[in-house]
């Protein structure tokens, strides 16, 4: 008997370009970009089974990830972090039939381009303090909750680490960290909400070798980046996921 996957090729059409951006935000270039793998295939699918389908996904890319940079991780931020990230899946698992995803997402892309105006209005200076810890525990529990509910956590924790303006590797292995940790805990509470059905599993598993294309093909290119153009990718990348986060929750 055949697997139960999905055969409609208006879903391909979208899933192989999801894919493939969220692979190269994995690997660092591009961040920011690997938010808009969700919104992209919900224009096939609904939100909880495009976030279904992406799970086995994002765990082969995260271990890549890992692999790629696991010399440059900056463990103090890692272990600020990772408690905050974890809270917000809890609270994510909570509230997951309790709201509509398509309203988290407008309001994540709400404050996506908020922040990006703030950094466009109020450019930081070179001696600008980091953004103070309670803030980063703010953001950084939105990241875990928008990530559990739409594959989206990466704006609000960008909105706190990129200001620190650490070198590409040490951001890319710290983030690496973060959303393995992350990702990893979804998978437990996904099981138990019904999303790791067969059939998004068996399209899951159709899609897995684009997984590492987008990842090797991202270091690559992450190994080779100036500075300064890497964090204007990572601008790029929130711009196009908030506006289509907003366009998805407020307009669509």
């Amino acid at each position: 008997m055949d697997f139960p996957l999905i055969t409609d090729p208006g879903f391909y059409a979208v899933a192989i370009p999801a894919v493939l951006l969220l692979g190269i935000s994995k690997s660092g270039f591009g961040a920011g970009f690997g938010s808009l793998a969700v919104p992209l295939m919900a224009l096939s699918v609904t939100v909880p089974q495009a976030a279904a389908i992406l799970m086995p996904l994002l765990f082969v890319m995260d271990v890549l990830g890992l692999h790629a940079w696991r010399r440059h991780f900056n463990w103090p931020l890692i272990r600020f972090l990772l408690p905050f990230g974890l809270l917000g899946t809890v609270v994510g698992t909570l509230s997951f039939k309790l709201l509509d995803p398509k309203l988290v997402a407008g309001i994540v892309g709400v404050f996506t381009l908020a922040f990006l105006a703030q950094r466009v209005l109020f450019p930081p200076k070179a001696d600008s303090p980091a953004p103070p810890r309670w803030l980063g525990a703010i953001l950084t529990t939105t990241s875990g909750f928008t990530s559990f509910i739409a594959h989206a956590g990466g704006p609000p924790v960008n909105a706190y680490v990129v200001p620190m303006r650490l070198s590409p590797p040490v951001y890319t292995a710290s983030m690496a960290v973060f959303f393995f940790a992350v990702n990893l805990s979804k998978w437990i509470p996904y099981a138990w909400l019904g999303l790791l059905d067969l059939r998004n599993m068996a399209t899951s598993v159709a899609l897995l070798p684009l997984a590492p294309v987008g990842v090797i093909v991202g270091v690559k290119l992450a190994h080779t980046i100036q500075p300064v153009l890497f964090y204007r990718l990572i601008y790029l990348g929130m711009l196009l996921t908030g506006i289509k986060l907003v366009w998805d929750g407020f307009l669509a």
